[in-house]
């Protein structure tokens, strides 16, 4: 492909991930994915070269553009040379004509941007939400002697953390096959350190999905005690089980809820549980440097709708610990309305709990916890909070 091509597809792609931001369907990913499977022609520079001009006009596009060669055109406003290629050549886009639309540009949309700027977000912070992320690996204690790296990397925030450049091949290395790494963001891993899980004792991931932290939780624990994951999403908790196999933690036990029902399933663990983690659904406002098109998706409705299931499934955590117990409530979100607020509200009404300072060696005290960001940690953007049954 030439150049002239290769924007020309970008523009293409940008127009299909527009429409699905828009229909809440397929993600950029994926639609990229689908372009390339369905073009053999293009070769491995191609793909690189296209798949990095779509996410350059993602992610400096603030709101949803008007369509795919508005959001290029955002990118070719600051570089001469990508706007020589808009020539109208063969497979070129047509050439620039003067007052055409330029689409905005931003970290995000407008009424968005407001609310993180509310939450002690600022420009600056929010403008390094757009960065791309690294790739963090955590060295699984369970079968550290396993962790042979082709690459020392860098240390992060977390314990058992390394670093490497985007696009690390991480998933090719013997140590992963060998369950002896995981790929999770320091950040991810230190909200896991924040529930303090030993070994021996009963542990619920209330919100498990594909079981990320649920491994980390297993490590922590050295593999003793009871330690259940839940979900009420059958595929990705399916997923949790080969992982668990292979990281060498046997102690997990899986089980699906029934959304809106999930006391009923949960009976049996009722005042039982040590320390119960939930990692709840949110606006995943703070893993913009991966899924930088998820903002588009994204209004002030569904932050609502998020935030009442937030505060219901804290309700239910709540029941689940024992006296003396503890509960981590952690949101990949800076919205106050997902973090702060909701650790708040929820004082108010149990009175029969304590929040409890965290030291992670990271993070910055917001409300009765902590937020972590990109731009002053490193890590993606969290908050956490750890509460105590009184």
């Amino acid at each position: 492909m030439t150049p002239q091509a290769r924007v020309q597809a970008a523009i293409e792609v940008l127009d299909a991930v527009i429409i699905a931001a828009k229909a809440k369907a397929a993600p950029a990913d994926r639609i990229l994915s689908d372009w390339f499977r369905s073009r053999r022609y293009a070769g491995s520079k191609d793909r690189r070269a296209v798949r990095e001009l779509v996410y350059a006009g993602i992610r400096q596009c603030g709101d949803i553009p008007a369509s795919g060669r508005a959001a290029m055109l955002r990118v070719a406003h600051g570089d001469p040379a990508l706007a020589a290629l808009f020539d109208g050549s063969r497979h070129a886009p047509a050439p620039l004509v003067a007052g055409e639309p330029v689409a905005w540009g931003g970290s995000a949309p407008g009424w968005l941007a407001q609310a993180l700027a509310a939450s002690g977000i600022d420009a600056e912070s929010q403008a390094a939400l757009m960065q791309r992320a690294p790739v963090d690996i955590r060295i699984n204690s369970l079968k550290a002697a396993l962790a042979d790296l082709p690459e020392p990397g860098e240390p992060t925030v977390a314990p058992h953390g390394r670093r490497f450049p985007p696009d690390t091949p991480v998933e090719q290395w013997p140590g992963f096959q060998a369950g002896a790494i995981e790929v999770q963001d320091a950040g991810s891993q230190l909200v896991c350190e924040a529930l303090g899980a030993r070994p021996g004792e009963a542990v619920v991931d209330l919100c498990a999905g594909a079981g990320g932290k649920t491994l980390a939780l297993g490590a922590a624990m050295d593999d003793r005690g009871r330690l259940l994951a839940c979900d009420a999403d059958r595929a990705r908790l399916s997923r949790l089980p080969p992982r668990a196999a292979r990281a060498g933690v046997t102690i997990a036990e899986t089980r699906l809820l029934d959304a809106g029902r999930e006391g009923e399933a949960l009976r049996d663990w009722v005042g039982t549980a040590d320390a119960v983690l939930i990692d709840a659904p949110c606006s995943g406002t703070g893993t913009w440097r991966r899924n930088p098109e998820s903002r588009w998706r994204l209004t002030p409705a569904e932050v609502a709708r998020l935030a009442a299931l937030q505060q219901r499934l804290l309700g239910l955590a709540a029941t689940l610990v024992r006296p003396g117990g503890r509960l981590a409530y952690v949101v990949c979100s800076l919205l106050d309305a997902e973090g702060a607020d909701q650790i708040a509200a929820f004082l108010g009404a149990h009175p029969g709990w304590r929040a409890v300072p965290l030291a992670l060696g990271a993070g910055q005290v917001h409300g009765a916890g902590l937020r972590l960001t990109p731009g002053a940690d490193g890590t993606d953007g969290f908050f956490v909070a750890r509460l105590e049954r009184l």
